[in-house]
Formats: structure tokens, C-alpha cells, sequence
């Protein structure tokens, strides 16, 4: 059995989860306390194998985010910083701005929220015409749109692996977490896979697609369940039909965005994702059922809750998963000229969405605290984007346990 051993500690803070928010974190925590000794374990060998490595690579504006809402705060924030991080270490990245365009008029009232949301959020926002979208995106047809300028796109695994190497953290790879003992009075202790045993006194909980697990081996009552969505990608065989960003008008009841088309830093467009419920946190195609993860999930009630809910969307996004020429229809309300031969499948990403016993979906970045513990239990998009604010607010929490031990 594992447990803590008063005085005998390995570091001072350990963080679960190698993704770009646990490096993040551990990078803010040794600069703002030079000397504070920091291991990362990471269960894959190597960092940003699942959502920061598995994205679209966007560097977001904010736009999206109600105003005051951590989400809209970090990302605006996260976005500059982000741009002066990869310019700083040699990273690649560009900003490019994007296109959000409304292709049908019950999509115009959003987007006209969405200018007024933008100024809210102190982000510049042009709006334009069918003739003036055209003039940045000449194969792209709407009714009107707005131009986002901060908008970018960047190497995320790329700064993932830079935040490892600056922050001076001892790294921990294969090092997949199966117990937790937290004594508050004395400090906690992990036992890996592999059987060897981390002591710390402060748990930093980055753990992503399992996060609300590791926070009930420490203990605590997450208060939600991480729910799986998988978002499935196309790469556009004809990347010269788009010059950058294009995202269509979201719908303001889901955390997604829609199928988008994203000019990637390597030159290459992703199309996608759609939504479509996981048969395991790690499930990046059908094949892949964890019958214990899937148990999981259908026994929280907040799944049915969603699935009442929102069956007619998810139906829509389902039948995108299955049919290609569904797919192709959503994507030719953007770009009439594309192809079902343009459309080739391209990896699959996870989104780790905590959900509330309800059926609600967490909206914003959620960051709760225990004993000697701080948990990140919602930091889905744009948390690579917003990943250095983050890790500065809970690199901040940790050090202050540290400092009330």
C-alpha cells in the first residue's frame, strides 16, 4: 500500500497530465517560484499525445466566450501570449484571421451577436458582405460574415514540447497513475503503473480525459463526469481552395463549433470535426469500446439528460459520422466547389466536456480545489490557446498551498 511518509518528499508540487495545460502549469509554477521542485507524470511516452496533439492547431480569438467568463478572459489573453511564446522560441505560427460566415438568415441574429460579443471581449471585428467575403476567401459563399483578425494558428505540440524543456521540471513519461493517498496533514503520494511511488506535498490534477477520475483516487467529489465526444476530421485534397480560416455561425446551445475549414501551419486544411459521442475516453474511431469508460458514461444521468435534450443535433452530427456524402453537404453549405473526392479521413481527436449530473455541459474552464489538491476539471477548446493564463492561475493556487503548509 502506498502511503505519504511525513518529511520524505520527492517535490513539491506533482502534476498529472504531460498535455499543454499540465506543462503550462508546471513552467508558471518555476517561474514564478525559481527552486520549487516539480515532476510531471505523463502515462504516454511522450507529451501532447491526446487533446493538445489531436486539435485543429487554431489559436483562438475569444469571440465565442461570454464576456468576463474565464474562457473569454484567458483566450483573449492566452492568444497574444501564445503568438509571443512560438515567436520568442522559434515555433511555427502565423496569424491569419478568420472568416465566421452565415450561410442561412435565421444565422444572421447570431452573427450579429457575435460582433457585438467580440467588442465585448475587446477583440476586433469586421463585418462584411457576400462580395467582401469572397475578396479574402474567394470559394466561399454566405449572406454576410465577420473578419476576425487575432485569430492564428500555431504548433501546439510544438509549445508543448517547449514548456517541458524551459520549465525545468523533472518529466515522467509512461508513468500512468492507479492510486492516490492524500494525507492533508502530511502530503500526498501516487504509485504509477509501473510501481514506483511519487511523494508531494501539493497534487496539481491535469489529467484531461481522466481528470474526474484522478480527482476521485484523491479523494475528492469531482461534482461532474468527463463525457467523450469524438470529433472527426477530413484533410481537403485541394488545400488551395481555401486560404485560411472559415468557420460557420455556432449555435449557441452546444460547447462545438461546427464543421470548419482551418489552413494548418504545414499548408495542409482540415475540415471538420463533427460531435459524436465516444465508446471510450481514448476513442478515436468506432472500433475502440472500453466497456468499464463506456459503463461509466451511461450510468451518469447527465448522459441521458444530454442525449433528451439534444437528440435531434446529435442525430444530424452522427449522420456526418457515417455518411461521408452528409459530410460533404455540410461542408458545401461553405464551399460549394468541394468534392466528395477532395475529402480524405484524417485522425480523430477526443474533447474531454465535463458534464453536471443535469445534463449540463460545463460552459467554462472549471478549476476546483480540495486538500492539498487543485483539480482541472473542464479545460476543453481553447485551453491550448488560453494555456499559459491557465497555468499561471494554477501554478498561483498551487503555491499557495504550498505556502499555507
Amino acid at each position: 500500500m502506498v502511503q505519504v511518509r511525513a518529511g520524505a518528499y520527492d517535490c513539491d508540487v506533482l502534476v498529472i497530465g504531460g498535455g499543454i495545460v499540465g506543462l503550462s502549469t508546471a513552467y508558471a509554477i518555476t517561474r514564478a517560484a525559481p527552486g520549487t521542485r516539480v515532476i510531471v507524470l505523463e502515462k504516454e511516452p511522450g507529451p501532447a499525445r491526446h487533446q493538445t496533439g489531436r486539435n485543429s492547431g487554431v489559436i483562438h480569438s475569444g469571440i465565442y466566450y461570454r464576456p468576463d467568463s474565464l474562457k473569454a478572459r484567458y483566450a483573449v489573453r492566452g492568444a497574444a501570449e501564445m503568438v509571443k511564446f512560438c515567436a520568442e522560441y522559434g515555433i511555427a505560427h502565423a496569424v491569419t484571421g478568420k472568416l465566421i460566415v452565415a450561410t442561412e438568415r435565421d444565422e444572421l441574429p447570431r452573427l450579429h451577436a457575435l460582433v457585438q460579443r467580440g467588442r465585448e471581449n475587446g477583440i476586433p471585428v469586421r463585418e462584411l458582405g457576400p462580395a467582401q467575403i469572397t475578396e479574402y476567401e474567394p470559394q466561399v459563399r454566405g449572406l454576410a460574415a465577420i473578419h476576425v483578425g487575432t485569430t492564428g494558428v500555431c504548433d501546439f505540440v510544438g509549445v508543448a514540447d517547449e514548456l517541458a524543456r524551459a520549465s525545468g521540471a523533472e518529466i515522467r513519461y509512461g508513468a500512468r497513475v492507479v492510486r492516490v493517498d492524500r494525507r492533508p496533514e502530511r502530503g500526498v503520494a501516487v504509485l504509477t503503473a509501473a510501481g514506483d511511488v511519487v511523494r508531494a506535498r501539493v497534487l496539481v490534477n491535469c489529467a484531461g480525459l481522466y481528470c474526474d477520475e484522478v480527482a476521485r483516487l484523491t479523494g475528492d467529489d469531482p461534482g461532474v463526469r468527463i463525457v467523450p465526444f469524438r470529433g472527426e476530421y477530413y484533410e481537403l485534397a485541394r488545400p488551395e481552395l481555401v486560404r485560411g480560416l472559415v468557420y460557420p455561425v455556432p449555435d449557441p446551445a452546444f460547447p462545438f463549433l461546427g464543421v470548419h475549414l482551418t489552413r494548418g501551419i504545414d499548408g495542409g486544411v482540415h475540415i471538420g470535426p463533427n460531435a459524436v459521442p465516444a465508446l471510450a475516453r481514448e476513442g478515436y474511431d468506432w472500433g475502440v469500446v472500453r466497456p468499464r469508460e463506456l459503463a461509466g458514461t451511461v450510468a451518469w444521468p447527465g448522459s441521458w439528460a444530454i442525449a433528451r435534450r439534444h437528440w435531434r443535433y446529435g442525430a444530424g452530427e452522427l449522420r456526418r459520422s457515417v455518411s461521408k456524402g452528409a459530410f460533404l453537404e455540410a461542408v458545401r453549405r461553405l464551399l460549394p466547389g468541394v468534392e466528395a473526392g477532395d475529402l480524405v479521413r484524417a485522425p480523430a481527436g477526443v474533447r474531454a466536456q465535463a458534464v453536471l449530473r443535469d445534463g449540463t455541459l460545463v460552459d467554462d474552464f472549471l478549476i476546483r480545489e480540495g486538500a492539498r489538491a487543485v483539480h482541472v476539471l473542464n479545460a476543453p477548446s481553447p485551453a491550448a490557446t488560453a494555456s499559459l493564463p491557465i497555468g499561471r492561475e494554477i501554478g498561483r493556487r498551487a503555491l499557495a498551498m504550498l505556502g499555507s503548509l
